[in-house]
């Protein structure tokens, strides 16, 4: 019998505590529209869909053709299907991780290591860090979507630092001074910048809780008099201290960038790149890894001193942040989302009203499918039966193999694929 090579999966729910409830989550609601034999809690939330072969969430295959149960099992076997650049870059293994996110509260203020950092903190701290990868990743919306990504320009910060003294408290008069003055010497800014967010990260706990809380007093006190609080980024603040009273990481607003996507715009996070996700739906691929500093805005462990170290201490504009997507010259229906990093390409393609057969091109690196709106009927060259195929579904698609779609959908479809394109 012919080898199956194009197969669908079963993919792993994480019910982290700060994903979005019921069927409000994107997760939610792909996974029962791709399984309606799935029970969705009203009352719990669905923050991850892990799309991928990673240990912890591994996809398992449904087509009973296959004997292997999930994903990692069949490349172990079938190692080939990565293609054969990507077989050999990567010892046999996925590169990549492919995820959809549903985001209700605050992620921790976090950046991820790079390559040597990261085999450095997994020798040491193991049971913090559990692989040695690298785990640069991109966040492309869904819906609206928010998050805090990269410093702000150090004119912006020296404005925080100027309007709200409970800021300024943490970062003291000298280390203020120090970097307002740093934008006559461009390499200054770095050194300057990386001393005011260390001394606040590293501020005593009981100082930062007692300034926090006058801050949130008087920001509240000025919203309820319907003043202009933008000055102290208000609504932000109140936000975030509503969702982790007494947290550190609120005052990260006055350091870190705003961003703002709307559907189909990304951001890039490298290695070092301080982030946190705020709140909306998105797809995320990054390198097959679950490594993770954090320093605010979680309950779980905080490693500051790792943090403020690694940080990328490089001023940039929230619009530098929203990373360019390219069309595809060849299909007016496919958009790039190309990083500089070699694991991971994200595809999407918007197939429009008006078409009804589309071909998923073969392309030589494995990849993954997911089906975000639509319903199609799906053949792919290897496999001798048709699959059908909705929101919520998603596709194994080896190397060099093609899927030959009828869409059956009256408004066309909106998939994403993930790939590693070397």
């Amino acid at each position: 019998m012919e080898e199956v090579r194009v197969f669908p999966l079963s993919c792993v729910v994480q019910k982290y505590a700060w994903g979005k409830v019921g069927l409000d989550s994107e997760v939610a609601k792909l996974v029962v529209s791709g399984d309606p034999l799935a029970v969705i809690e009203e009352d719990k939330p669905y923050a991850e869909l892990w799309m991928g072969a990673h240990p912890k969430g591994d996809a398992v295959i449904r087509d009973n053709r296959i004997s292997q149960t999930t994903l990692g099992q069949w490349i172990a076997d079938h190692p080939g299907c990565l293609g054969s650049k990507v077989k050999d870059a990567f010892q046999g293994q996925l590169p990549f991780l492919f995820k959809v996110l549903s985001v209700n509260i605050a992620l921790s203020i976090q950046a991820h290591p790079n390559r040597e950092l990261a085999a450095r903190l997994h020798t040491q701290f193991p049971e913090h860090y559990p692989d040695s990868n690298h785990k640069p990743e991109m966040a492309i919306a869904l819906t609206p979507f928010e998050g805090l990504c990269g410093f702000r320009p150090v004119e912006e910060i020296g404005e925080f630092l100027k309007k709200v003294p409970e800021f300024l408290a943490l970062v003291g008069n000298a280390a203020a001074e120090e970097l307002q003055s740093s934008v006559e010497d461009l390499l200054r800014v770095p050194g300057a910048l990386k001393k005011c967010f260390t001394r606040m990260m590293n501020c005593e706990k009981k100082v930062f809780v007692n300034q926090l809380n006058i801050l949130v007093k008087r920001v509240s006190e000025e919203a309820a008099a319907g003043k202009d609080t933008t000055g102290s980024n208000g609504e932000l603040l109140l936000r975030l201290h509503s969702q982790f009273p007494g947290d550190i990481g609120c005052f990260s607003i006055y350091f870190l960038n705003m961003v703002k996507l709307e559907p189909g715009e990304a951001m890039f996070l490298g290695a070092n790149e301080p982030h946190a996700y705020l709140f909306g739906d998105c797809i995320e691929c990054m390198a097959c890894s679950d490594n993770t500093v954090r320093a605010g805005l979680t309950p779980k462990y905080i490693d500051v001193n790792t943090l403020c170290e690694m940080l990328s201490y490089t001023p940039a504009p929230a619009s530098s942040k929203i990373f360019p997507v390219s069309r595809d010259p060849c299909d007016p229906f496919l958009f790039m989302y190309d990083p500089p990093v070699p694991d991971f390409t994200v595809i999407k393609i918007q197939v429009p009203t008006s078409v009804k057969q589309y071909t998923v091109s073969p392309i030589d690196s494995a990849s993954i499918l997911l089906v975000v709106q639509g319903e199609a009927t799906g053949a792919s060259t290897a496999g001798l039966s048709e699959m059908s195929i909705k929101s919520g579904s998603v596709l194994f698609i080896s190397a060099s193999e093609s899927v030959s779609l009828h869409i059956t959908s009256p408004a066309g479809m909106l998939l994403f694929r993930a790939c590693c394109l070397l």
